[in-house]
């Protein structure tokens, strides 16, 4: 018969001791496990909304705890003594269970353990599910790695797509995602901790991109969309800051078993291929349309090959022309001209458009350099000319904050950003986007073009007009268009 010494819980405790290594993962368990517990339970009942709890929770508690367990799991298994390979066996269980004085004791002992392990394996599950949540969240990735990221971040945060984690789009629902995401991750951590990652960040991403896959969750291809009126507000650089207004007529088009309009490009009756000069895609070389019976057009710019296989280059799909859904830096005027709009920057104060546009378009090396010039640059100006709505010091100050907020949405020194390092191909500002392609000059080998007719895509009701023209405008805009095609292919 074994006595108390023997039994099996001071067997544990014996074994515990003897190993520095289990010894030590008990004493990290015992006082990490409570602050766990509890960090886990004000995290998922929303207690506490900073990010760096969640982040010192899951990416630090937790892989300690994990850490505890490994060492007293190594320790126990080093510590191999002939009494402590007895205790364990087969015989010892066998022998405790037939005295009837202490199968009680047993039974409660195994129901004991059955608990702790079920109850400890659910925390666990607990803990792995939330730190999942967390490391996919808008949070992690726009705060954790923020000096790289927080000019993406403060983009996303301005974007139509703001409620839209960063998960759904460039990651996805498939478990190779998943997986492709968690291996890239750890190279960006990587360049992050060495300070090695490249500025500005390169783009479009060779990896976690968005597909028309996912957009198209969201978006399906199929529904047919109307024409819709589009007014873009902006102002002059002149005295009074005349806010003109732009309308036109979209044709949004569906690129379904109809295609028309803008969506005639995602169509799935026909496929276009494209290659470009360099990787950033700003310039198109060739053109490759190939319709449903398999046969191609190739269009090029002068001088360039209209001979070859119709499947060079990328194909296109959404983000070819969406290329920043979530993360579209403006141009200095549009940036200003949204500030003015909701009034974050004041249109009675004279000449502020001119002015704050000269301020934030000045080379800067640093952010906290461009807030003290910017702010420097108008409240200078403003009081070296004393017209009685300029010397308000409100407005002025006013003023400095919008146009501060405009470039530090915009503009990263740090991370070699300026005003024009990210394009926006939706639209054909300065010439890029649509022009890409649409501007005139590809041509096929039969002498086929790529239209650049300005209503295959709107029909413009006013220009910069500042009187209210568009409803006087719009039924004859209407009956001119009615019966006109609407299709977005060569000419």
């Amino acid at each position: 018969m074994l006595d108390s010494k023997n039994s099996i819980p001071p067997a544990l405790l014996r074994l515990l001791f003897r190993s520095r290594a289990a010894l030590a993962g008990a004493a990290m368990l015992a006082l990490l496990s409570p602050i766990l517990v509890i960090s886990t339970l004000f995290d998922v009942v929303g207690g506490i909304e900073n990010p760096y709890f969640s982040l010192l929770t899951y990416l630090v508690l937790g892989p300690l705890a994990g850490i505890a367990l490994i060492l007293i799991g190594a320790g126990a298994l080093r510590a191999r003594t002939k009494g402590e390979i007895g205790s364990y066996s087969y015989e010892l269980f066998k022998e405790q269970l037939t005295i009837p004085e202490r199968y009680g004791r047993i039974r409660r002992l195994g129901y004991t353990a059955v608990f702790l392990v079920s109850s400890f394996l659910l925390f666990l599950g607990v803990v792995v599910y939330s730190g999942h949540r967390y490391t996919d969240s808008v949070q992690f990735c726009g705060t954790f790695c923020h000096s790289v990221m927080a000019p993406e971040f403060a983009a996303y945060q301005n974007s139509p797509h703001s409620r839209v984690g960063c998960f759904a789009c460039h990651i996805g629902k498939k478990a190779g995602g998943l997986a492709r995401a968690r291996f890239t991750g750890l190279k960006q951590l990587y360049a992050t901790m060495s300070g090695t990652y490249p500025r500005p960040l390169p783009t479009p991403l060779s990896n976690l991109r968005p597909t028309r896959r996912m957009c198209e969750e969201c978006h399906p291809p199929g529904s047919a969309y109307a024409s819709k009126i589009r007014v873009i507000d902006s102002f002059l650089p002149d005295a009074r800051n005349t806010r003109v207004q732009t309308a036109m007529i979209m044709k949004i088009g569906s690129g379904g078993r109809r295609p028309h309009g803008i969506h005639w490009h995602a169509s799935g009756r026909h496929q276009i291929f494209y290659e470009a000069a360099a990787p950033g895609r700003r310039r198109i070389t060739r053109v490759v349309l190939k319709d449903g019976a398999g046969n191609s057009t190739i269009f090029s710019r002068p001088g360039g090959r209209t001979q070859g296989t119709g499947t060079a280059g990328r194909a296109m799909d959404c983000i070819d022309c969406h290329n920043r859904p979530a993360h579209a830096f403006l141009p200095p005027g549009q940036a200003l001209d949204r500030k003015l709009l909701n009034g974050q920057i004041p249109a009675g104060l004279p000449f502020i458009k001119r002015e704050a546009l000269a301020a934030i378009t000045r080379s800067y090396p640093d952010n906290r350099t461009a807030m003290e010039g910017i702010a420097r640059q108008l409240r200078r100006w403003y009081l070296a000319h004393p017209d009685p709505a300029a010397s308000r010091k409100d407005l002025v100050e006013q003023a400095v904050r919008g146009a501060q907020q405009a470039y530090a949405e915009n503009v990263f020194p740090e991370m070699g950003i300026s005003w024009e390092t990210y394009p926006d191909f939706l639209g054909h500002r300065n010439g890029g986007g649509c022009f890409r392609c649409h501007d005139g000059s590809f041509r096929s080998a039969s002498g086929k073009t790529i239209s650049n007719r300005c209503d295959l895509c709107h029909i413009l009701l006013s220009g910069g007009q500042t009187t209210k023209t568009i409803p006087e405008r719009l039924e004859d805009a209407v009956d001119r268009e009615s019966g006109r095609g609407t299709g977005q292919g060569p000419s």
